[in-house]
Order: C-alpha cells, then structure tokens, then sequence
C-alpha cells in the first residue's frame, strides 16, 4: 500500500462516526445474559472476546461460562444504539438509563 493511500484510509477511519449503545452477551447453553454499554458498539465484541480468550474478563460468570461453552456459545447483541449526542454528559446519562432498563427486562448481570 502506498504511503499516501495509507493516509488517506487512516483518515477515512478517524473520521467514522461511532455509535453508542446497550448491548447483550448472551450464553445460549444457560440462558445467562449479561448486559453492557459501549461508546463504539462496532468495537465491543471484539474487546469482550479478546478478554475472555485471554482469560481474563473482569466478570468471573461471563468468563466462566466462555470457558465452559467456548466462543461458539456466547453471541453478542446490539439492544439499542443511542442516537448521537453533542454533549458527552447526557449520552452518558442516558446510555446508564437504559442499560439498568435493559438489565432489568431481561434480569442480566452487568458485563
């Protein structure tokens, strides 16, 4: 790849916008559901996963039961994407709202 191309899809990714959001982790062996809120919902699963395959996820049921069932048992689902915000206080406000909502829906730990 070119220097300049390189440049320009270095750009190109910076500039994206990110979607904020509720997510699920969901263990279909269990029915164990874990709940979460991202600043960047196209980013989550990987972090989640990288953890966990390293062992090391700071919740100890989710990464039990990544270990029992394996990545092939977990998925992960968007729940609600939060419409953009100019003002950071009021996502995070309101990302905090609907995650304890989603938590209680669907009685789900914390991720």
């Amino acid at each position: 790849m070119k220097t300049e191309t390189r440049k320009l899809a270095i750009a190109d990714y910076k500039k994206r916008a990110s979607v904020a959001g509720i997510f699920a982790v969901c263990c279909r062996a269990t029915d164990e559901v874990w709940v979460g809120q991202a600043l960047d919902l196209e980013k989550i699963q990987n972090r989640i996963w990288f953890s966990l395959r390293m062992g090391n996820h700071r919740n100890a049921e989710l990464q039990r039961a990544w270990s029992a069932h394996g990545e092939a048992g977990l998925s992960l689902e968007t729940l609600e994407r939060i419409e953009e915000e100019e003002l950071s206080y009021v996502r995070d406000r309101l990302l905090k709202e609907r995650m304890q909502h989603w938590r209680t829906q669907l009685n789900a730990s914390v991720v």
